[in-house]
């Protein structure tokens, strides 16, 4: 199963999906009936549904032979990977009375311990209320006691009882059923009392009434590993076959990006069960995405990584070649500077006057090519200076001046901020942003860089702001937890931000803007550290496990480039978001006023970020004196 989910990964086009059966009277007629109809994986009833077992007292107490099928019936690769065990539907942990609890809870260790023996990649699990916490302390215990299998929490996308309640007109039965309405409410006290273990998941049913699509967002920040989708939700087409209705659809199509299974319950209503896995499998096929950001970027959904230092360390030749890809900066870059050289220079100038460019942190050589671009295209005689400090990165920029360039372009090999230059600059260049904006020390480079800035030159970018907003993650949240290192404080991995490209993830508020840097920097004195309160109000309830930055950027007038959510530049790869965690998931109701607490601090050698939450709750200040990740200059 989990190999198809490789598959699908790689692939991202064609649906993984599981056959429910309820019971299974031939386990392997029932397997190659659902393979030849194109389903990957099954889902089994680990012990015969009917098949009560009495483990204090009662006449099956001493019934003698075997509780479930041998596993001989099966190759060990087959149970490993083809079959999702479900656990006995009487199975009442929970219940009020001691004798059932007990009972129950014998024939719940019975179940997995024999799952864990079968190597079955994970069980299934329903949940039937609010107040199963005996039932989530029993498999926490497991899953750290080394349980090997998954666990997927099935349960209702909207709860019955909404239905039901429909059909009351007393306030106080709609009271009485308040607590069982919000199927996500028992979701999140199932996980909570887990202590969020990465090793379980959500099989979420889809219901025949959808949900408000703000309630469907924040199923999206779940980690659902599949859909349950029951037959009774297709309908027949002129063709006589199962299709879903267009709301269904849409659904099914926002959730399909998820990299997530499907599994089809229920009786088969239209003639063969292959043809429910068909549609669905079209219905995956049409949600492809043709946008350059999600090709870009497949494979590296929600896979943390360290943000680069190009300051302190060189950047190699592939990640030069991944940037140059972009289709969108180097058009933005070169709109920009066509723009300022019409600016810089008149017409009835453009051929006694040269505007001199300067590219500080020039790589090998896409702005230098944007530069020459733009004054081919606006008529204009420009000299440029490509200066950077790569060694190995100079090499490239010098064999295209010898082959391309010429005397145009003269190339320097040094520091922006050591470099002591022939003339002064009409517009200085550079692409020294990160995912956050000032996070590769933007401003610490250019405030060195712009003392060979005429005084009335631009500078392309001119200025650039950080956007924070608080999203719920267990995905990012996990990976953050599993995340430690040898020889780094205990909480190093929480107090580290992480460029990811963000998908299984909730957004709990509209993004605001943070921090905002302007160039060239008129202020007397040169002072980049920050420090501002955001206030976030939150619309229902969820669980704050960090906070995502993106950044925008004035290019030159009204040339912008933007990786903030509402205004992203479309097309555009060169950036994904920051990830800022905390150390402990922060439980928020609707109404709640979120407080953050942001600060940019420097000193001689460093740069760092320091972050804490004063409201609902407070947390203690993330990376204090920059003890967890820095920025070196």
């Amino acid at each position: 199963m989990y190999k198809c989910s490789m598959k699908m990964a790689n692939s991202s086009h064609h649906v993984s999906c599981g056959l429910d059966f309820c019971s299974v009277p031939d386990i392997r007629g029932s397997l190659q009936g659902a393979s030849e109809a194109g389903y990957d994986f099954t889902c089994f009833p680990i012990v015969h549904p009917r098949f009560k077992r009495e483990f204090i007292s009662g006449k099956s107490k001493e019934r003698p032979g075997a509780f479930t099928r041998s596993d001989l019936i099966l190759a060990g690769s087959d149970w490993n990977n083809l079959i999702v065990g479900k656990l006995s539907p009487y199975i009442n942990v929970d219940s009020e009375d001691p004798v059932v609890r007990k009972h129950s809870e014998e024939a719940l260790n019975q179940e997995l311990t024999y799952a864990n023996h079968l190597g079955l990649p994970a069980v299934m699990l329903t949940l039937r209320g609010n107040n199963q916490i005996n039932l989530a302390r029993i498999f926490h215990s497991k899953m750290q006691a080394g349980s090997t299998y998954q666990v997927w929490v099935h349960l209702p996308m909207e709860s019955p009882a909404v239905a039901a309640s429909y059909y009351h007109n007393s306030e106080e039965e709609l009271i009485k059923l308040q607590g069982d309405i919000n199927t996500w409410g028992w979701w999140n006290k199932f996980r909570s009392v887990c202590n969020f273990e990465k090793k379980l998941g959500l099989a979420l049913e889809v219901t025949p009434d959808i949900p408000p699509e703000e309630e469907i967002a924040r199923w999206m920040g779940e980690p659902i590993k599949c859909l349950v989708l029951s037959t009774s939700l297709f309908v027949t087409n002129k063709k006589g076959y199962p299709v879903l209705l267009r709301p269904h659809q849409n659904l099914i199509k926002s959730f399909a990006s998820l990299d997530i299974q499907v599994v089809v319950r229920g009786a088969i209503r239209h003639g063969c069960s292959k043809y429910y896995q068909q549609y669905l499998d079209h219905l995956w096929q049409s949600a492809s995405h043709t946008d350059s950001l999600l090709t870009y970027a497949r494979g590296y959904e929600d896979y943390l990584q360290c943000p680069l230092q190009p300051l302190m360390d060189n950047l190699e030749s592939q990640t030069y070649e991944v940037f140059e890809k972009d289709p969108v900066k180097y058009n933005e870059y070169q709109r920009a500077i066509y723009s300022a050289l019409l600016d810089r220079i008149p017409f009835e100038e453009k051929d006694t006057k040269v505007v001199v460019v300067m590219v500080v942190g020039a790589g090998r050589g896409p702005l230098v090519r944007a530069a020459l671009n733009a004054a081919h295209k606006a008529d204009r005689k420009i000299r440029v200076y490509a200066v950077e400090k790569n060694p190995n990165a100079v090499v490239t920029l010098q064999a295209q001046q010898e082959e391309l360039w010429g005397d145009q372009v003269t190339v320097v090999s040094c520091d922006m901020r050591d470099w002591n230059s022939p003339e002064k600059a009409d517009v200085l260049v550079s692409e020294l942003l990160g995912s956050f904006g000032d996070n590769e020390l933007s401003p610490e480079c250019l405030d060195g860089a712009q003392k060979f800035l005429k005084g009335d030159g631009i500078s392309i970018p001119c200025s650039y702001t950080s956007y924070l907003c608080p999203i719920q993650s267990s995905k990012l949240y996990n990976e953050v937890r599993l995340s430690k290192e040898k020889d780094k404080h205990a909480l190093n991995h929480f107090e580290t931000p992480y460029v990811v490209h963000l998908q299984n993830r909730f957004q709990l508020a509209p993004t605001q803007a943070l921090f905002t840097f302007h160039h060239p920097n008129k202020d007397e004195v040169l002072d980049n550290t920050r420090y501002k309160c955001l206030s976030f109000k939150i619309a229902q309830d969820c669980v704050l496990h960090g906070f995502s930055g993106y950044f925008d950027t004035v290019l030159y007038k009204n040339i912008n480039l933007s990786i903030v959510p509402e205004t992203h530049s479309r097309g555009m790869f060169s950036w994904f978001p920051i990830f800022f965690p905390i150390r402990e998931p922060v439980q928020l109701q609707s109404g709640n006023e979120l407080e953050v607490h942001f600060w940019r601090l420097c000193s001689k050698k460093n740069v760092w970020y320091e972050w804490s939450i004063t409201k609902p709750i407070p947390v203690s200040v993330h990376n204090p004196n920059g003890r967890s990740y820095t920025i070196g200059l």
